[in-house]
């Protein structure tokens, strides 16, 4: 990690707009009980702590680092597992910007040993002359009227809160701390009750007042109590897992966020759901690596609800692909346009690499309008799934050929480079706008929404999802004929695999107003059959804490690919009950066309 002392950001951007996590502060990571590590010393410091605690005990003339007297290892003394560790490392100058706090906590008589101990230290120069290190002595101390009287390199913890001190000894003192227990009796799972969090806050506010690092000892050591700590202003964080609770601390401003976009609820009528009357028209849409977890970060940020969570007709799918566990978006939109599971990276083509007849060849057949919007570019692999038949999804080349190829009424997507040199707007009346498709009386129209990538919603990408699902609707539904229409919320996926939670969170939100449309235009079109769903669920996302009434969501990952999860599968209209249960996703293709008769 390159990050050595650990600020906890001011405003960070988020939604495209700053937002304010913690009040200012300088956060310190504290290894306590560091000699228990693998390796003590480098591994804290390593992994950017900058407060590394040993425990010293004075036994025949020599300073032994131990957790109590009977544990004593001649092989373990300070010099050796400390000193001269940090010494070479301020020789190489590694992390030469770093400070330090090297706490000692006295385990055996107070004067003799912190005596022995600067005689010690004397010998290392290069630490005790480096500005940047402060040592600082803890535990068993000598009377505090007596600091003053020691070398200008020692330092001391002081946990007399509310004790009196001259000025002198007090410049003398580097930080206070106080037993955690004394306030409080929470083990760092759930929340700090409000008793104990008005303790707790009491006895902070007090520390802040001598204007000294602050830290609780005896505290519990979970991401619950390093968050707890953070909010509550706590200076330096005791673990007995450095390099985890410095990766927390580091990653929480991108994974603790506020929601800046929401979707407005819409209810829908219900007039038609769950009937068995004849199915016209398909609506599907599918959030890109979109799991439960996203869904339900998305609900919460959006005042506990979304237009998705209305409907009534809910399952799960499995998406493992033919070849392998965890299936990516190609297998993935393969089996559901398709019916048939397939290799990973396949799109179009069965296991056997040979092209296989997708859901909107079939229904163009039995002349059905048919349409793809995405958020990603137009030869992404789920958008792709439904037009084009390749052995690889990096097949650009050839997949823009098969869409050349295509019989689709619309698209809509980015990626128009690719396009560039091709004779793609004699297939296609290409439009600048998907606002245009209200006027547009030709058959076949397209629409790029970005030249290559499409930006993100916190980029400043607006409405166009929702909005091109509203005009898409009516462009297909002024044909008079029966139509296929699929939705892709793509890059929930995008922001899941760089572990982005304020990208997922808007994402999802953003999905959802594509959604609102779909269900607004069932309920106007009676035989418009909705489903939604996920090709695969992306980085394990989980939402450990947030605010309801904050909009505020804390998410957390447990890769940066994809997983085996299940994920849901809602739908609405006439029939939407047949798709409850739980199956494997290629069968979402055979429940769609065994509707359509």
């Amino acid at each position: 990690m390159k990050i050595s002392f650990l600020f906890i950001t001011l405003f960070i951007t988020l939604f495209g707009a700053e937002n304010l996590l913690y009040s200012q502060h300088l956060v310190k990571v504290h290894s306590h009980n560091d000699y228990n590590q693998t390796i003590p010393f480098w591994d804290a410091y390593s992994n950017g702590v900058t407060s590394i605690e040993a425990d010293i005990f004075l036994k025949d003339n020599n300073l032994y680092v131990s957790h109590n007297q009977e544990d004593i290892n001649i092989s373990r003394t300070l010099e050796d597992l400390y000193l001269k560790p940090l010494e070479t490392a301020l020789k190489m100058q590694y992390k030469k910007e770093q400070q330090l706090f090297f706490l000692i906590d006295i385990k055996t008589e107070a004067e003799a040993t912190l005596n022995k101990l600067i005689a010690i230290l004397n010998k290392y120069k290069t630490i005790t002359s480096n500005k940047n290190i402060k040592i600082i002595i803890s535990g068993n101390r000598p009377k505090s009227d007596t600091y003053i009287k020691y070398p200008s390199f020692i330092f001391f913890d002081f946990q007399e809160l509310g004790q009196s001190i001259s000025k002198e000894n007090w410049e003398k003192v580097a930080t206070v701390s106080v037993d955690f227990k004394k306030y409080s009796k929470w083990n760092g799972l759930g929340r700090l009750t409000e008793d104990d969090r008005n303790r707790v806050s009491s006895i902070i506010s007090q520390a802040k007042t001598t204007k000294k690092p602050f830290r609780f000892w005896g505290a519990p050591d979970t991401k619950s109590a390093w968050k707890a700590f953070l909010e509550l202003g706590v200076d330096i964080i005791n673990t007995d897992t450095p390099y985890n609770c410095v990766h927390y601390i580091e990653s929480l401003p991108k994974r603790l966020v506020t929601a800046r976009n929401f979707s407005k609820v819409y209810i829908p009528t219900y007039k038609t759901d769950q009937k068995d009357l004849p199915v016209k028209n398909i609506i599907l849409l599918i959030g890109d690596g979109n799991g439960l977890s996203q869904i339900s970060s998305a609900v919460l940020a959006n005042s506990g609800a979304l237009s998705l969570t209305q409907l009534k007709s809910i399952g799960f799918i499995k998406t493992q692909s033919a070849d392998d566990f965890t299936t990516d978006s190609a297998a993935a939109g393969t089996a559901l346009t398709t019916g048939q599971k397939t290799n990973n990276r396949a799109i179009g083509t069965d296991s056997l690499r040979k092209p296989i007849a997708n859901i909107l060849e079939i229904l163009q057949k039995r002349k059905f309008s048919t349409g793809i919007i995405t958020t990603d570019e137009i030869t992404g692999a789920t958008p792709a799934s439904f037009y084009a038949h390749r052995e690889e999804r990096s097949d650009t080349e050839g997949i823009s050929k098969d869409l050349l190829k295509s019989k689709l009424n619309l698209f809509v997507g980015g990626g128009a480079s690719t396009f560039k040199d091709t004779s793609l707007g004699s297939k296609f009346k290409l439009l600048t706008s998907v606002k245009e498709m209200q006027t547009a009386t030709i058959d076949t129209v397209g629409v790029f929404i970005a030249p290559n990538r499409v930006p993100s919603v916190l980029e400043g990408r607006g409405d166009v999802l929702a909005e091109a699902t509203k005009y898409s609707l009516e462009f297909l539904n002024k044909k008079n004929k029966p139509f296929f229409l699929m939705v892709e919320g793509a890059q929930i996926d995008s922001f899941g695999h760089v572990n982005n939670t304020a990208g997922i969170v808007a994402e999802t939100i953003d999905f959802d107003t594509a959604i609102t449309q779909a269900l607004i235009f069932a309920d106007k079109n009676e035989g418009t059959l909705v489903i939604i769903t996920a090709d695969h669920e992306t980085s394990g996302f989980a939402i450990p804490q947030g605010n309801l009434k904050e909009h505020k969501i804390e998410g957390d990952f447990i890769t940066n690919d994809h997983t085996a999860t299940m994920v849901p599968i809602f739908s609405y209209g006439p029939h939407s009950q047949d798709f409850q249960g739980v199956y494997e996703n290629n069968e979402v293709f055979n429940k769609i066309l065994s509707l359509l008769k």
